[in-house]
């Protein structure tokens, strides 16, 4: 489904949008923190108010389980409210800092000023979490804000418009909706400050757009996530949480397990053990369960189709064009040689998956294990089962990536004490707890020099005074 073009914002309108929303950070007015307060308390207020509807409109754009939606959608962008809400008054508090005593008489402090007016440009796949979440930040640091959920999730969309209309004046946070046209008006403005949440190929259109005015930006991309499974891995248990956190949201997840890296010794157990467990989840008729969502819309199912090799399929493949419906799908690929140049690669080992297709390869030694790896960009989460602490070491500091989880899928997200955030390739800046309100400050410093001695050695003339520095940064 498609939102009606009269749900769109004009181009004339989004002009106006960003013109008030400048001169009324101007006036100071979301210095206060009483104010930000007041518009998290509200809008806290408002997403409780609304659960129901909230889980509804997710399972009318992808049939996402109401579970789903309570698990990865609004509990956690409660439990985001109500930890800004408590933390606000600790964290907008100036950092005084050590001022070393090449400035004495002083004393030091960061101070946290908004930025000024901030772009949230949010993606379809967790279309309500991923634009409240960056939101709550951006108000709780002062920032104007103009939001851009994703037009393919239109029910969700339109909801997320509706509670902000409700709760403020555009002039502070305002909702744009539209596809391409508003996007590209959107990104050809000055922002202070741009957030974004989608493919890495959309974000380099955003970080182009956003170098031209030397825009900062955070931008949460993706990647080709390794899943690594070593011979000393408790496989049942393995195959269990690679199930749900691969096909949790039909596989629709940045973070999601992209492709398994298995021990050639383990790999047919460790096959056996995955279809046991996803018919455990969702029974031997994936297609009738109720904890199983659909495709977003029918280009990304067409593209999904496409990446099923037919002759690989060791388990699913079922495709319902009708009902976007793709089933859990595993890929034995163990015939792949690692050193195969990646565009030699079928197009399912090419690119992000993004969907519920598994690719299965097995490798024979750490050699090859290096070579899969390193065969793709810097990815967005690592995974490796094992009780090997050698291996956990070694891969833990041989490899680049945003973040990952050892033992289990997904999980180092959930964790607010760890920032969440891509390398390389897979983005730029990282998000949560305490980081999301400073990723949308400026960190201001200041030194505030005492008046009642002043030491003249770095004053002109400097005839005599270079032992004098050397000896001093020396002792220092």
């Amino acid at each position: 489904m498609r939102e009606s073009a009269a749900n769109y914002t004009s181009v004339q309108e989004i002009e106006r949008i960003h013109k008030i929303q400048q001169n009324y950070f101007q006036t100071k007015e979301t210095y206060s923190i009483t104010y930000r307060y007041k518009m998290l308390l509200a809008l806290k207020k408002s997403v409780l108010e609304k659960e129901n509807a909230i889980c509804e409109a997710l399972y009318a754009d992808f049939k996402k389980p109401f579970f789903e939606s309570e698990l990865t959608e609004f509990l956690i962008v409660v439990k985001e409210i109500n930890r800004t809400i408590k933390n606000l008054k600790k964290w907008t508090k100036p950092k005084s800092v050590s001022s070393g005593i090449l400035n004495f008489p002083s004393s030091s402090k960061i101070i946290f000023e908004p930025y000024g007016n901030a772009l949230i440009i949010g993606p379809w796949n967790y279309p309500f979490q991923l634009i409240m979440a960056p939101l709550i930040a951006a108000i709780a640091a002062g920032n104007t804000i103009v939001l851009k959920p994703s037009e393919l999730t239109p029910h969700t969309s339109q909801l997320v418009a509706q509670i902000i209309s409700e709760l403020f004046d555009p002039k502070f946070i305002a909702v744009v909706q539209g596809d391409v046209e508003q996007s590209q008006k959107l990104l050809s403005l000055k922002w202070d400050y741009i957030f974004f949440t989608g493919s890495p190929k959309v974000g380099q259109i955003v970080y182009e757009a956003a170098s031209k005015f030397l825009t900062p930006v955070t931008l949460e991309l993706g990647g080709k996530n390794p899943c690594i499974v070593d011979e000393t891995a408790l496989l049942k248990l393995t195959a269990k949480r690679i199930v749900w956190g691969k096909f949790v949201n039909a596989g629709q997840t940045c973070i999601a397990p992209d492709y398994l890296l298995v021990n050639h010794q383990i790999k047919s157990e460790l096959i056996t053990y995955l279809i046991e467990e996803i018919e455990n989840a969702y029974g031997k008729d994936v297609f009738v369960s109720p904890d199983y969502p659909r495709i977003v819309n029918q280009s990304n199912f067409e593209r999904l189709q496409r990446l099923i090799l037919k002759d690989h399929i060791v388990y699913g493949g079922t495709c319902n064009l009708n009902d976007l419906y793709i089933s859990p799908t595993l890929l034995d690929l163990s015939d792949l040689n690692s050193s195969t140049k990646l565009e030699q690669l079928p197009e399912v080992m090419q690119d992000e998956i993004f969907g519920p297709i598994l690719p299965i390869i097995s490798y024979s030694d750490h050699e090859e294990l290096d070579y899969w790896v390193q065969k793709f960009d810097k990815p967005l989460a690592l995974y490796l089962f094992s009780k090997s602490k050698k291996m956990i070491d070694k891969i833990s500091i041989d490899y680049a990536f945003g973040g990952g989880a050892i033992n289990d899928v997904i999980v180092q997200f959930t964790n607010h004490h760890l920032p969440f955030g891509g390398v390389g390739k897979s983005g730029i800046g990282s998000y949560h707890g305490e980081k999301s309100f400073k990723t949308f400050s400026h960190k201001k410093s200041i030194v505030h020099r005492g008046t009642w001695i002043d030491i003249p050695t770095r004053y002109a003339p400097y005839q005599g005074k270079i032992k004098w520095i050397k000896k001093l940064v020396g002792w220092l």
